[in-house]
């Protein structure tokens, strides 16, 4: 699965759309998903809870292993996807659509987010 263009992405494997009304959505890449293997739980902050960049915010249950799901940006929760706290398959299935984890109105970003391109040579896929 290729890594969508309009999207910015994290050296944790977290992707993040541009600010819509201030509020972008936030996600794992197909990378991480298939690394992680088939998730079974999600652990997502809660709404109103402040985040920030390349801290832990989270964590991802799958069949192998556990991993902590970091912020790519600092900002505050404005929503979660209750479906993939109710369905976790969905961040493998639907990584970069149904499969999004939260919404966070961001009050900075960080130089280090990755384009496409960037992201697709540093996981080498």
């Amino acid at each position: 699965m290729s890594n969508p263009q309009q999207l910015r992405y994290s050296k944790e494997h977290e992707w993040l759309t541009a600010p819509e009304a201030g509020v972008s959505t936030v996600g794992i890449t197909s990378h991480a998903a298939d690394a992680l293997g088939d998730v079974v739980f999600v652990q997502l902050p809660e709404v109103g809870d402040t985040v920030t960049a390349g801290e832990t915010c989270g964590e991802l249950e799958s069949t192998k292993s556990v991993s902590d799901l970091y912020a790519p940006v600092s900002g505050e929760i404005t929503e979660i996807n209750q479906d993939v706290v109710d369905d976790p398959s969905l961040v493998n299935s639907a990584p970069f659509e149904g499969g999004w984890l939260f919404k966070v109105k961001a009050t900075d970003e960080p130089a280090d987010l990755l384009s496409a391109d960037e992201y697709t040579a540093f996981t080498g896929n």
